[in-house]
């Protein structure tokens, strides 16, 4: 009899106690083994022994704040991340967003709906796609079952979230889809309930990590007043 996948690990790094046990209650539901802890230096010191499949990271922390923990996660790798932050202003979930944030959750937020986000995005990259056919464009490309990208041979690093965007203007090239349609079909959002910003930073971000001119991109095309193509 095969035994069972052991479970996988996720951090949750939040200065409010109550806080981190809710989460961890929703998030242990779904089988997962959640660790905690409460500030950025006990974070820094957890990860150095440790490697997660997902960090839930609240932005204000004492000691090494959430932004700056994450610019070193980001340094490190590729570690999906969900932000929790209690600022509501578009720019400051922008950054996060920029900083290679895969999700964000603003505070106060329904734990069930967090959970969901977990669930959805340890899914997309703990599992290979259901059409793992490699898909190549001139110098560019991905292969969905190993969730590698390369341009003229060199491996990109991606964000889980990056590479799902990709993978899905990928596999319809020349298709239009409005950023909500984006949000539906990469963050498992409705879209009333996610800022389509989340979408035109991961954009960017794409643009900057595959493009030799990102003011000229060659793969991702802005379709002015409606949203995004692939172009092969």
């Amino acid at each position: 009899m095969q035994s069972a996948p052991p479970p996988l690990d996720v951090l949750v790094v939040d200065d409010e106690p109550m806080v981190r046990e809710v989460v961890a209650r929703y998030l242990e539901r779904d089988g997962v083994r959640v660790h905690e802890v409460a500030d950025g230096d006990q974070a820094l010191a957890w990860l150095a022994a440790n490697h997660p499949a997902l960090v839930v990271l609240d932005v204000m922390l004492p000691g090494v704040d959430g932004l700056s923990l994450l610019r070193r996660l980001r340094a490190d790798g590729d570690v999906p991340v969900i932000l929790l932050t209690a600022r509501a202003e578009e720019v400051d979930r922008v950054v996060g967003l920029e900083l290679g944030a895969d999700d964000y959750v603003v505070k106060p937020f329904s734990p069930r709906e967090l959970a969901v986000r977990v669930r959805n995005l340890l899914r997309r990259t703990a599992r290979p796609a259901p059409d793992g056919a490699v898909l190549r464009f001139g110098s560019l490309t991905i292969d969905p079952s190993a969730r590698e990208v390369s341009v003229d041979d060199d491996l990109v690093t991606l964000t889980p979230k990056e590479f799902d965007l990709l993978l899905v203007l990928a596999r319809s090239p020349r298709q239009v889809f409005s950023r909500r349609e984006l949000l539906q079909l990469v963050w498992d959002s409705a879209p009333e309930y996610q800022d389509p910003a989340t979408v035109t930073v991961h954009v960017g971000r794409l643009r900057q990590k595959l493009e030799t001119d990102p003011d000229h991109p060659r793969w991702i095309d802005t379709v002015w007043g409606v949203g995004y193509r692939f172009e092969p």
